[in-house]
């Protein structure tokens, strides 16, 4: 389906941009967009995912990664039938979802695109994605969000009285767009117009008992007096997070207070946990840690040509105009189901550029006021929603896959409940908040 809307951009940004005379732009932004794909995407993309595959392989070699999967075997095999329990394409899925969950943007993507590469080891017919990575996709598109992090900062900036406000209507609405997703992904991949081809494939398959016994010796057991080691580290963060949870910066509430707590410590407490226990496990941490980055920067490379491709697409539909198009021909649709006409321009920007989204976001909150009611759906609508064509063109790409089946479809269908939850949920919990 990524061929038919990359083909669809593209025309309708040259034939809209024709006839309004703005080629200048057009040619403008298929450049800047190329660049920025390239300079400002994917090479600082290069450091981070090396960073964050480097710590990966390290926890898989102390075996860390197979605990959590067991932890949650139930749930992960209801969701994801297709991989085998004790594989780590489990563990790196749901290290995923937590850091989306807790807004950690900077370690989700690289461990999302781990756990698509695990997925792809699976897949019996390479360029197809299967149906555990469009599930995967779905709840990537449409992740539950414990704190916005980045509309309360915008909120707070415009100089708004109580941004997090908005805390509660972000999880109820993503929720919905999560719950909508999982339906769509499960309902879409029975239909007969995305059956995966019957061709066969070379590639062996794995079964679970091939994936629990990996081809690396496993790690040794954690010696009698690592364990205060650990319990020492685990002291020190505890004492971290009882006085961040003290300074009160994400305001009165301690529900707010200890996830913001958790969101700011997550990250060091990761670098500083998992390389301490492979050591206690017997893991040569540096060398590990060297081949996991070796790994994360080759990845990066590997997506340079699908962001390309997809950013100069949608970089260019915006500067002929094509958003503010779509916004007039919408307005009398959604004038019938109350949806604010100046949340238009957000919804129809958010499933194309984050970047983009923020922009329309801080203007919205500056000519509205940051404690208005549509200000307030806006940032919901930020929280639950997320930018369904990069993050379909990154994964995606990461490991070669042309055929996206029904994941562009459950993308923009969550993004759309997301959208709809968040006006109705803003409308009937903030309507008369002052």
């Amino acid at each position: 389906m990524l061929n038919y809307v990359w083909l669809t951009l593209v025309l309708l940004a040259v034939i809209l941009g024709g006839l309004d005379g703005r080629f200048k732009e057009l040619t403008d932004a298929a450049f800047d967009s190329a660049k920025s794909a390239v300079m400002t995407t994917a090479l600082p993309l290069a450091g981070i995912m090396a960073l964050w595959l480097g710590v990966m392989r390290l926890a898989e070699r102390a075996g860390m990664v197979r605990s959590l999967a067991r932890l949650l075997r139930s749930v992960m095999r209801r969701l994801f039938p297709d991989v085998p329990a004790d594989h780590p394409a489990m563990g790196s899925m749901l290290m995923n979802m937590a850091a989306n969950m807790l807004g950690l943007a900077n370690a989700a993507t690289p461990l999302g695109l781990r756990a698509m590469n695990d997925l792809e080891q699976l897949n019996p017919h390479p360029g197809t994605a299967t149906n555990a990575m469009c599930t995967f996709l779905a709840i990537n598109t449409a992740s539950i969000q414990l704190l916005p992090a980045t509309a309360i900062g915008i909120m707070a900036a415009a100089g708004g009285r109580n941004p997090t406000a908005i805390v509660g209507t972000t999880l109820l609405a993503s929720a919905c767009a999560v719950t909508v997703g999982l339906t769509a992904a499960k309902t879409l991949e029975k239909l007969s117009f995305f059956r995966v081809p019957t061709t066969t494939s070379s590639k062996p398959a794995v079964t679970e008992n091939t994936a629990a016994e990996p081809d690396e010796p496993r790690a040794k057991p954690i010696p009698v007096w690592g364990w205060p080691v650990l319990l020492l580290l685990l002291a020190l963060f505890g004492f971290f997070f009882t006085r961040l949870m003290q300074t009160g910066e994400a305001g009165p509430s301690l529900f707010l207070r200890a996830v913001n707590a958790v969101s700011l410590l997550a990250i060091p407490f990761l670098l500083a946990f998992f390389p301490l226990y492979a050591v206690l496990r017997g893991v040569k941490v540096y060398e590990e840690f060297v081949e996991g980055a070796k790994e994360g920067f080759q990845v990066a490379l590997r997506i340079i040509p699908f962001l390309v491709a997809m950013l100069v697409a949608m970089g260019m539909f915006r500067a002929a105009g094509g958003v503010e198009l779509l916004a007039r021909a919408l307005q009398p649709v959604l004038n019938l189901i109350s949806f604010p006409t100046d949340l238009l321009p957000m919804a129809l920007t958010r499933p194309l550029s984050g970047s983009a989204t923020i922009g329309l976001f801080a203007d919205l909150a500056k000519s509205h006021g940051p404690d208005s009611l549509v200000t307030r759906m806006g940032g919901t609508l930020f929280g639950s929603t997320e930018t369904t064509f990069y993050v379909l063109t990154v994964y995606f790409g990461a490991v070669g896959i042309k055929r996206t089946r029904h994941a562009v479809a459950v993308g923009l269908l969550a993004d759309l409940a997301g959208m709809i939850a968040a006006v109705t949920i803003c409308r009937l919990v903030l309507g008369s908040t002052p």
